[in-house]
């Protein structure tokens, strides 16, 4: 009998697609993990969580712990009163969804999801990004940051959003526990949801644009420890499963099918444009109520801030969730190396 070379062992997190290279009809090379590209997944992930750390304490520095950041940041606030009444019955049925009940009802959704799938390490690490998120959203709240009186707004400290990082850290761990071709659509409509419930904050008087940044960064910053988490191949069902079961459909053109990366990458490229174009007007309106001598002097000054505190929610959680979507693809998929089949 004629001698066949065995299929190499995986050296981490699952096989991937077969090479493109790959003849019609025969099985194409198996990619595998190399410990150099786990290395880079890891680093990639410990990155965006440390930008998200930093950027919730620049937030805080410019936005509480200066009298000029205060004004605008209360201007924004102030200009929320100017035609709440018919924003308001939009924004409240968003927020009368966030709630305990409505955490915990993530947490056995994600559960089951996790379990249908088979994959109960993802259950742990989406129920470790929600009570991590909420947990640290008060502790920073409650005990660590303060607000100096500057003269604008009350005394306590109301930064991060608790109600922006309950609705974030939900649309974040779904987007954990979701089969692939699903992540896209999780990521849009989680992002989408997030961004609703910060501008609602917002409509509703409840929170400053700063307080519903920071809470936007701080659950992208335990998304993105849980996607590195996954890349050190944590969840190892891919491991189990016999190689063959690991290779995906081949095209008769030899090409892997990989449906679920483009729709990752629509969906990335989706969210990075609006987050570009909502930033952008930000950045002009926020910069022009920032250079204003008096930015709550008048209802145009009140009515720029606003917009401007707006649009920059919607930026961040657009960009926070297109990050997060990136990242949890690149933790468990993607190879370095590729040995034969057969």
């Amino acid at each position: 009998m004629p001698r066949t070379t065995p299929a190499p062992p995986t050296a981490s997190r699952g096989l991937d697609a077969a090479d493109p290279g790959g003849a019609p009809g025969h099985p194409a090379p198996v990619r595998w993990r190399t410990p150099a590209g786990t290395a880079r997944r890891v680093l990639a992930a410990l990155l965006v969580a440390l930008v998200a750390a930093a950027g919730v304490w620049v937030t805080w520095r410019v936005f509480v712990g200066t009298e000029h950041g205060q004004a605008v940041d209360q201007a924004s606030l102030d200009g929320a009163h100017i035609g709440q009444n018919r924003l308001w019955e939009v924004a409240e049925p968003v927020l009368d969804v966030v709630s305990v009940g409505f955490i915990a009802g993530a947490v056995v959704a994600c559960a089951v999801i996790a379990f249908v799938r088979r994959r109960w390490a993802l259950a742990l690490v989406a129920a470790g990004v929600l009570a991590g998120a909420n947990v640290t959203t008060r502790v920073l709240k409650y005990w660590v940051l303060d607000r100096p009186e500057l003269g604008y707004g009350p005394e306590f400290n109301t930064l991060p959003s608790g109600h922006t990082t309950a609705a974030a850290s939900v649309a974040a761990a779904v987007l954990l526990v979701v089969p692939p071709r699903a992540r896209p659509w999780a990521a849009v409509l989680g992002g989408a949801y997030a961004g609703a419930t910060g501008v609602s904050t917002l409509v509703g008087q409840w929170h400053r644009p700063s307080d519903v940044v920071a809470g936007l960064l701080v659950v992208l910053l335990w998304g993105a420890l849980a996607c590195a988490v996954l890349a050190l191949g944590v969840d190892t069902a891919a491991d189990r499963r016999p190689p063959t079961a690991a290779l995906r459909a081949v095209t008769p053109a030899g090409r892997p099918a990989r449906a679920d990366g483009r729709g990752t990458a629509v969906a990335a490229w989706l969210l990075t444009a609006a987050a570009a174009l909502t930033g952008a007007a930000a950045l002009v309106a926020l910069r022009r109520t920032w250079l204003s001598d008096d930015p709550v002097g008048s209802t145009a000054a009140l009515l720029t801030s606003y917009g401007g505190g707006a649009l920059g929610i919607v930026a961040v959680a657009a960009a926070s969730s297109a990050a997060l979507l990136v990242l949890r693809r690149s933790a468990t998929s993607g190879s370095d190396r590729v040995g034969p089949t057969s």
